[in-house]
Protein backbone atom coordinates (compact mmCIF):
# COMPACT_ATOMS: atom_id res chain seq x y z
CA UNK A 1 0.00 0.00 0.00
CA UNK A 2 2.42 2.61 -1.25
CA UNK A 3 0.65 4.71 -4.09
CA UNK A 4 -2.44 6.83 -3.02
CA UNK A 5 -4.68 5.00 -5.19
CA UNK A 6 -4.00 2.12 -3.16
CA UNK A 7 -4.42 3.93 0.34
CA UNK A 8 -7.56 5.08 -1.42
CA UNK A 9 -8.83 1.55 -1.99
CA UNK A 10 -7.57 0.40 1.53
CA UNK A 11 -10.05 2.83 3.54
CA UNK A 12 -13.16 2.63 1.23
CA UNK A 13 -12.45 -1.45 1.75
CA UNK A 14 -12.44 -0.55 5.63
CA UNK A 15 -15.32 2.03 5.38
CA UNK A 16 -17.78 -0.46 3.12
CA UNK A 17 -16.86 -3.76 5.02
CA UNK A 18 -16.36 -2.99 8.23
CA UNK A 19 -18.85 -0.14 8.85
CA UNK A 20 -16.42 2.56 10.32
CA UNK A 21 -16.31 5.97 10.11
CA UNK A 22 -13.70 7.78 6.99
CA UNK A 23 -12.17 9.16 10.37
CA UNK A 24 -11.59 6.38 12.21
CA UNK A 25 -9.99 4.13 9.01
CA UNK A 26 -7.74 7.25 8.12
CA UNK A 27 -6.47 7.04 11.61
CA UNK A 28 -6.69 3.29 11.38
CA UNK A 29 -4.18 3.15 8.29
CA UNK A 30 -2.31 5.84 9.18
CA UNK A 31 -3.56 7.62 5.86
CA UNK A 32 -4.28 11.44 5.47
CA UNK A 33 -7.83 12.22 5.49
CA UNK A 34 -6.81 14.66 2.55
CA UNK A 35 -5.08 12.64 -0.02
CA UNK A 36 -8.39 9.92 0.67
CA UNK A 37 -10.08 13.14 -0.63
CA UNK A 38 -7.89 14.38 -3.71
CA UNK A 39 -10.27 14.54 -6.95
CA UNK A 40 -7.30 14.83 -9.67
CA UNK A 41 -7.96 17.43 -12.08
CA UNK A 42 -5.36 16.48 -14.25
CA UNK A 43 -6.60 16.62 -18.23
CA UNK A 44 -7.52 13.40 -19.78
CA UNK A 45 -4.95 11.48 -21.68
CA UNK A 46 -6.95 9.74 -24.23
CA UNK A 47 -5.43 11.95 -27.35
CA UNK A 48 -1.98 11.10 -26.12
CA UNK A 49 -3.41 7.22 -25.68
CA UNK A 50 -4.63 6.71 -29.34
CA UNK A 51 -1.51 9.02 -30.56
CA UNK A 52 0.81 6.64 -28.79
CA UNK A 53 -0.87 3.50 -29.65
CA UNK A 54 -0.51 4.14 -33.53
CA UNK A 55 2.92 5.05 -32.90
CA UNK A 56 3.59 1.95 -31.23
CA UNK A 57 1.79 -0.07 -33.69
CA UNK A 58 3.60 1.51 -36.63
CA UNK A 59 7.23 1.23 -34.77
CA UNK A 60 7.07 -1.94 -32.76
CA UNK A 61 10.59 -2.54 -31.54
CA UNK A 62 10.39 1.44 -30.35
CA UNK A 63 10.78 2.18 -26.75
CA UNK A 64 9.25 5.18 -24.83
CA UNK A 65 12.28 7.17 -25.43
CA UNK A 66 12.00 7.09 -28.97
CA UNK A 67 8.41 7.35 -29.23
CA UNK A 68 8.47 10.29 -27.31
CA UNK A 69 10.95 11.75 -29.52
CA UNK A 70 8.20 11.41 -32.24
CA UNK A 71 5.86 12.94 -30.05
CA UNK A 72 7.77 15.34 -29.41
CA UNK A 73 8.37 16.38 -33.85
CA UNK A 74 4.80 16.35 -33.77
CA UNK A 75 3.71 18.58 -31.51
CA UNK A 76 3.07 16.94 -28.69
CA UNK A 77 4.33 18.69 -25.31
CA UNK A 78 3.46 16.45 -22.97
CA UNK A 79 6.36 15.82 -20.23
CA UNK A 80 8.59 11.79 -20.69
CA UNK A 81 7.34 11.30 -17.59
CA UNK A 82 3.76 11.54 -18.75
CA UNK A 83 4.19 9.64 -22.12
CA UNK A 84 6.30 6.46 -19.89
CA UNK A 85 3.25 6.58 -17.67
CA UNK A 86 0.71 6.46 -20.69
CA UNK A 87 3.13 3.84 -22.48
CA UNK A 88 3.01 1.87 -19.00
CA UNK A 89 -0.68 1.59 -18.94
CA UNK A 90 -1.18 0.86 -22.51
CA UNK A 91 1.45 -2.29 -21.94
CA UNK A 92 3.01 -1.06 -24.53
CA UNK A 93 6.48 -2.51 -23.66
CA UNK A 94 8.37 -3.63 -25.89
CA UNK A 95 9.47 -7.62 -25.51
CA UNK A 96 13.36 -8.33 -25.44
CA UNK A 97 14.14 -10.89 -27.77
CA UNK A 98 16.35 -13.53 -26.00
CA UNK A 99 17.59 -14.60 -29.76
CA UNK A 100 19.38 -13.60 -32.22
CA UNK A 101 18.42 -11.76 -35.41
CA UNK A 102 17.13 -13.82 -37.89
CA UNK A 103 16.67 -12.69 -41.74
CA UNK A 104 12.67 -13.17 -42.28
CA UNK A 105 10.78 -12.21 -45.44
CA UNK A 106 10.08 -14.03 -48.78
CA UNK A 107 12.60 -16.21 -50.40
CA UNK A 108 13.52 -15.63 -54.44
CA UNK A 109 15.75 -17.06 -56.40
CA UNK A 110 19.21 -15.19 -57.31
CA UNK A 111 20.03 -15.23 -60.90
CA UNK A 112 23.71 -14.88 -61.36
CA UNK A 113 26.06 -14.47 -64.53
CA UNK A 114 29.73 -16.32 -65.54
CA UNK A 115 31.60 -13.46 -64.60
CA UNK A 116 33.93 -12.39 -61.87
CA UNK A 117 32.19 -10.39 -58.96
CA UNK A 118 29.07 -11.68 -60.08
CA UNK A 119 28.52 -13.23 -56.46
CA UNK A 120 30.56 -13.50 -53.14
CA UNK A 121 29.69 -16.08 -50.41
CA UNK A 122 30.85 -15.05 -47.11
CA UNK A 123 31.64 -17.55 -43.80
CA UNK A 124 33.84 -18.10 -41.07
CA UNK A 125 35.87 -21.47 -40.21
CA UNK A 126 37.03 -21.99 -36.62
CA UNK A 127 40.45 -23.94 -35.33
CA UNK A 128 42.95 -23.25 -32.52
CA UNK A 129 46.18 -23.05 -31.81
CA UNK A 130 48.92 -25.33 -30.24
CA UNK A 131 48.30 -23.39 -26.53
CA UNK A 132 44.36 -24.09 -27.04
CA UNK A 133 43.78 -20.70 -28.28
CA UNK A 134 40.91 -20.44 -30.53
CA UNK A 135 40.95 -18.57 -33.57
CA UNK A 136 38.40 -18.16 -36.56
CA UNK A 137 38.76 -16.74 -40.19
CA UNK A 138 36.97 -15.36 -42.55
CA UNK A 139 36.38 -16.14 -46.09
CA UNK A 140 35.48 -14.76 -49.38
CA UNK A 141 34.87 -16.92 -52.26
CA UNK A 142 33.81 -15.77 -55.54
CA UNK A 143 31.12 -18.17 -56.25
CA UNK A 144 31.85 -18.49 -60.25
CA UNK A 145 35.64 -18.78 -60.54
CA UNK A 146 35.39 -20.35 -56.92
CA UNK A 147 39.02 -17.77 -56.18
CA UNK A 148 39.39 -17.03 -52.34
CA UNK A 149 39.72 -13.51 -52.45
CA UNK A 150 40.46 -13.43 -48.99
CA UNK A 151 40.93 -15.49 -45.53
CA UNK A 152 41.12 -12.89 -42.32
CA UNK A 153 42.71 -14.64 -39.20
CA UNK A 154 41.97 -13.16 -36.35
CA UNK A 155 41.02 -14.47 -32.31
CA UNK A 156 37.77 -12.03 -32.94
CA UNK A 157 36.39 -10.49 -35.82
CA UNK A 158 33.54 -8.32 -35.67
CA UNK A 159 30.92 -6.62 -37.84
CA UNK A 160 32.92 -3.56 -38.33
CA UNK A 161 35.69 -5.41 -39.07
CA UNK A 162 34.12 -7.26 -41.84
CA UNK A 163 32.79 -4.42 -43.32
CA UNK A 164 36.59 -2.76 -43.56
CA UNK A 165 37.83 -6.00 -44.91
CA UNK A 166 35.04 -5.71 -47.68
CA UNK A 167 36.18 -2.08 -48.56
CA UNK A 168 39.71 -2.70 -48.91
CA UNK A 169 38.75 -6.00 -50.84
CA UNK A 170 36.61 -3.89 -53.25
CA UNK A 171 38.98 -1.52 -53.67
CA UNK A 172 41.50 -4.03 -54.93
CA UNK A 173 39.05 -5.60 -57.41
CA UNK A 174 36.09 -4.37 -57.95
CA UNK A 175 32.17 -4.06 -56.49
CA UNK A 176 30.23 -7.17 -56.68
CA UNK A 177 26.97 -7.65 -57.63
CA UNK A 178 25.96 -8.97 -54.49
CA UNK A 179 26.74 -11.24 -51.89
CA UNK A 180 25.61 -14.06 -50.01
CA UNK A 181 26.25 -15.20 -46.14
CA UNK A 182 24.30 -16.93 -43.15
CA UNK A 183 22.74 -15.16 -40.20
CA UNK A 184 25.41 -14.69 -38.27
CA UNK A 185 25.62 -12.05 -35.70
CA UNK A 186 28.65 -10.23 -37.02
CA UNK A 187 26.83 -10.63 -40.77
CA UNK A 188 23.73 -9.21 -39.52
CA UNK A 189 25.00 -6.79 -37.60
CA UNK A 190 23.95 -2.56 -38.23
CA UNK A 191 27.73 -2.06 -39.69
CA UNK A 192 27.02 -4.60 -42.40
CA UNK A 193 23.62 -3.36 -42.86
CA UNK A 194 24.81 0.52 -43.17
CA UNK A 195 27.67 -0.85 -45.58
CA UNK A 196 25.91 -2.64 -47.43
CA UNK A 197 23.55 0.59 -48.04
CA UNK A 198 26.35 2.79 -48.77
CA UNK A 199 27.69 0.53 -51.65
CA UNK A 200 24.39 -0.22 -53.12
CA UNK A 201 25.39 -4.18 -52.74
CA UNK A 202 22.59 -6.92 -52.65
CA UNK A 203 22.64 -8.83 -49.41
CA UNK A 204 21.36 -12.01 -49.18
CA UNK A 205 20.87 -14.11 -46.36
CA UNK A 206 20.41 -17.83 -46.52
CA UNK A 207 17.91 -19.42 -45.00
CA UNK A 208 18.80 -20.35 -41.26
CA UNK A 209 19.71 -24.47 -40.44
CA UNK A 210 19.85 -24.66 -44.38
CA UNK A 211 23.95 -24.19 -44.88
CA UNK A 212 23.79 -25.79 -48.25
CA UNK A 213 22.51 -22.80 -50.06
CA UNK A 214 25.30 -21.44 -49.14
CA UNK A 215 27.16 -24.40 -50.70
CA UNK A 216 30.50 -22.36 -52.62
CA UNK A 217 31.87 -21.22 -49.60
CA UNK A 218 31.19 -23.85 -47.10
CA UNK A 219 32.71 -26.29 -49.65
CA UNK A 220 35.72 -24.14 -49.62
CA UNK A 221 36.04 -24.53 -45.81
CA UNK A 222 35.87 -28.40 -46.08
CA UNK A 223 38.99 -28.20 -47.97
CA UNK A 224 40.86 -25.55 -45.62
CA UNK A 225 39.79 -27.77 -43.16
CA UNK A 226 40.76 -31.01 -44.42
CA UNK A 227 43.93 -29.83 -46.04
CA UNK A 228 45.03 -27.00 -43.94
CA UNK A 229 43.92 -26.95 -40.45
CA UNK A 230 43.97 -30.42 -39.78
CA UNK A 231 47.16 -30.65 -41.26
CA UNK A 232 48.64 -27.72 -39.64
CA UNK A 233 49.77 -27.12 -35.91
CA UNK A 234 49.74 -23.41 -35.09
CA UNK A 235 52.42 -21.82 -32.73
CA UNK A 236 50.48 -18.27 -33.09
CA UNK A 237 48.80 -15.96 -35.00
CA UNK A 238 51.64 -15.03 -37.29
CA UNK A 239 52.14 -18.69 -37.68
CA UNK A 240 48.68 -18.72 -38.94
CA UNK A 241 48.91 -15.85 -41.25
CA UNK A 242 52.00 -17.27 -42.77
CA UNK A 243 50.15 -20.54 -43.35
CA UNK A 244 47.11 -19.46 -44.61
CA UNK A 245 49.04 -16.56 -47.06
CA UNK A 246 51.00 -19.65 -48.76
CA UNK A 247 47.59 -21.90 -49.04
CA UNK A 248 45.25 -19.73 -50.22
CA UNK A 249 47.77 -18.30 -52.91
CA UNK A 250 48.38 -22.32 -54.24
CA UNK A 251 44.57 -23.05 -53.71
CA UNK A 252 44.29 -19.60 -56.19
CA UNK A 253 47.35 -20.50 -58.68
CA UNK A 254 47.84 -23.83 -58.55
CA UNK A 255 45.22 -26.65 -56.83
CA UNK A 256 42.66 -27.71 -59.78
CA UNK A 257 39.35 -27.72 -58.83
CA UNK A 258 37.08 -30.31 -60.39
CA UNK A 259 34.16 -27.78 -60.63
CA UNK A 260 36.23 -25.90 -63.24
CA UNK A 261 37.39 -28.92 -65.34
CA UNK A 262 40.34 -29.28 -63.44
CA UNK A 263 41.41 -26.03 -64.18
CA UNK A 264 42.78 -23.68 -61.00
CA UNK A 265 40.36 -20.69 -59.99
CA UNK A 266 43.21 -18.36 -61.25
CA UNK A 267 43.17 -19.75 -64.51
CA UNK A 268 39.42 -19.97 -64.82
CA UNK A 269 39.27 -16.39 -63.83
CA UNK A 270 41.60 -15.53 -66.95
CA UNK A 271 39.38 -17.78 -69.23
CA UNK A 272 36.31 -16.26 -68.32
CA UNK A 273 38.01 -12.82 -69.00
CA UNK A 274 38.97 -13.72 -72.05
CA UNK A 275 35.66 -14.74 -73.95
CA UNK A 276 32.27 -15.60 -72.26
CA UNK A 277 32.46 -19.40 -71.31
CA UNK A 278 29.40 -20.69 -69.75
CA UNK A 279 30.23 -22.59 -65.88
CA UNK A 280 31.43 -25.87 -66.06
CA UNK A 281 28.01 -27.84 -64.83
CA UNK A 282 25.96 -25.51 -67.17
CA UNK A 283 24.18 -27.52 -69.46
CA UNK A 284 22.91 -25.79 -72.23
CA UNK A 285 25.50 -23.86 -74.18
CA UNK A 286 25.30 -20.17 -74.63
CA UNK A 287 26.32 -18.25 -77.56
CA UNK A 288 29.68 -16.29 -77.14
CA UNK A 289 27.91 -13.07 -78.75
CA UNK A 290 26.01 -13.18 -75.13
CA UNK A 291 27.08 -10.34 -72.60
CA UNK A 292 25.71 -12.32 -69.71
CA UNK A 293 26.09 -16.23 -69.15
CA UNK A 294 23.95 -17.94 -66.68
CA UNK A 295 25.27 -20.39 -64.32
CA UNK A 296 23.68 -21.53 -61.43
CA UNK A 297 20.67 -23.55 -63.26
CA UNK A 298 19.52 -24.16 -59.73
CA UNK A 299 17.84 -21.88 -57.61
CA UNK A 300 19.07 -20.36 -54.16
CA UNK A 301 16.76 -19.38 -51.19
CA UNK A 302 17.96 -16.46 -50.33
CA UNK A 303 16.47 -13.44 -48.38
CA UNK A 304 17.64 -9.95 -49.41
CA UNK A 305 18.54 -7.20 -46.93
CA UNK A 306 18.21 -4.43 -45.40
CA UNK A 307 14.79 -4.22 -46.11
CA UNK A 308 13.70 -7.68 -44.52
CA UNK A 309 16.12 -7.45 -41.75
CA UNK A 310 14.80 -6.53 -38.28
CA UNK A 311 11.79 -7.37 -38.72
CA UNK A 312 9.84 -9.21 -35.66
CA UNK A 313 8.66 -12.57 -35.71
Amino acid sequence: MVTPAAKREAVAHLVTRHEVSERRACLTLGVNRGSVRYRTRRPTDEALRERLRALAAERRRFGYRRLFVLLRRAGETSSRNRVYRVYRAEGLSVRRRKGRRRAVGMRAPIPVVARANARWSLDFVHDQMANGRRFRVLNIVDDVTRECLAAIPDTSISGARVARELTALIERRGRPSMIVSDNGTELTSNAILAWAGAHKIDWHYIQPGRPMQNAYVESFNGRMRDELLNETLFFGLGHVREELSAWVADYNGERPHSALGYLAPSAYAAKLRSNCTPAIDQAAPIPSVSASCPVAHHPLHEVSTPRTLLLPG
